[in-house]
């Protein structure tokens, strides 16, 4: 290994923040499996028939290959039908999605101003494409506004871009999507929502928190598989104009060997459990409540309000330690450091699923906040 590359390491490692791949262990306070339906018999069982009907495992190819499987198709017709879109494209999972839809759709000319704490596969395909790129404040319509005035007025002539994420992956907070829209319309642009941490969870029969923007001509959005859903992949639903441009023209989607066709099985499934099966998201809703009071009683943390709490412990070296404590004590639960969030907010990010209930969660939150007397900031 090149020696630039081993003292990067060790320059990590003095950091504390060297990462390293870990085995699953102790109660799950860290996925994104929401609904639990990762390994719900639910899912195993639609696999196997599957599986009984002749769904291949692998589709061999690329899509405009030999990969195109009925199941491939099946899937986005139904997903279009679901989030009640023009069309659906499958991809085979949501960071290649939002690079492609970001290296693709915006040229050269157009304006994208993304939320300042959009997801890293986001600002990748942005670097890959030629449009201006522009940042806005968190969650602050009018500085998307001014982002695209400002534009203007140094004689950008293209399409503006918003991006944004309908609920944030390290805050678990919501963007303002009535007024985003309203910015993009005022400015004839294009609104891009990733729905990855509400596609299963929120708004009616789980399908994200835009719902009621699907399927308008300047609405775009991504709903991963590999969350709530249970399985993997992404969902990028859009006018049926923009998919067959990105099926001609996006590079990661024309040379990427197709998607698993079982998996686009299980997807079908899981789809169709989160429309028919209410239980489970109102479960997952009373729990983000009894969290949300508990939190603020034991440990005097403001919830989110969401299935996505961070405790903002501010250094790297205290998220680590308290991590490390709360995993001593049985907790599945996982420090956060930069880049992934912003300098001096390194946190904890706890994830509530139906893997855990109510008993587990008071466990873990008088046992963060004995750890968090022990560790101070």
């Amino acid at each position: 290994m090149p020696d630039s590359h081993e003292r990067a390491l060790r320059a990590l490692e003095r950091r504390g923040r060297l990462r390293a791949l870990q085995p699953r262990s102790g109660i799950d306070f860290s996925s994104n499996d929401y609904l639990g339906l990762a390994a719900s018999p639910e899912l195993a069982q639609a696999v196997a028939v599957a599986l009984d009907r002749g769904v291949p495992v692998g589709a061999g190819g690329s899509r405009l290959l030999r990969g195109n499987d009925p199941e491939h198709e099946a899937l986005e017709a139904e997903a279009a039908s679901f989030f009640s879109a023009e069309s659906c494209l499958y991809f085979g999972g949501g960071f290649l999605a939002n690079y492609a839809l970001f290296a693709t759709l915006p040229t050269r000319g157009d304006l994208v101003v993304h939320d300042a704490l959009i997801h890293a596969s986001v600002i990748d395909g942005m670097r890959a494409g030629k449009a201006t790129v522009a940042p806005a404040a968190h969650n602050d319509a009018q500085s998307f506004d001014d982002a695209i005035t400002r534009w203007r007025a140094a004689g950008g002539t293209g399409r503006p871009w918003i991006a944004v994420e309908s609920l944030y992956s390290m805050d678990g907070d919501q963007a303002p999507l009535a007024d985003l829209i309203a910015v993009a319309r005022r400015h004839d642009g294009m609104l891009v929502v990733d729905e990855a941490h509400a596609t299963g969870v929120l708004g009616p029969e789980g399908r994200g928190l835009a719902h009621a923007l699907e399927g308008a001509p300047d609405v775009i959005s991504l709903h991963t598989c590999g969350k709530a859903l249970g399985a993997s992949g992404a969902l990028l639903l859009a006018p049926r104009l923009i998919r067959d441009f990105l099926v001609n023209r996006s590079r990661p989607f024309i040379y990427a060997t197709a998607p698993s066709p079982l998996m686009a099985a299980a997807v079908r499934a899981a789809l169709d459990l989160v429309r028919r099966d209410a239980g489970r998201r109102q479960r997952l809703a009373s729990l983000v409540a009894f969290a949300g009071r508990e939190l603020e009683r034991r440990c005097a943390i403001a919830p989110s309000g969401s299935h996505i709490q961070p405790v903002i412990l501010g250094t790297d070296e205290r998220a680590v330690s308290v991590a490390k404590a709360l995993v001593a004590e049985g907790f599945d639960v996982r420090a956060v450091r930069p880049p992934t969030v912003p300098e001096g907010s390194a946190r904890l990010r706890i994830s509530l699923t139906l893997n855990a209930g109510e008993p587990a969660t008071a466990r873990l939150l008088d046992t963060l906040a004995a750890v968090l007397q022990r560790v101070p900031a």
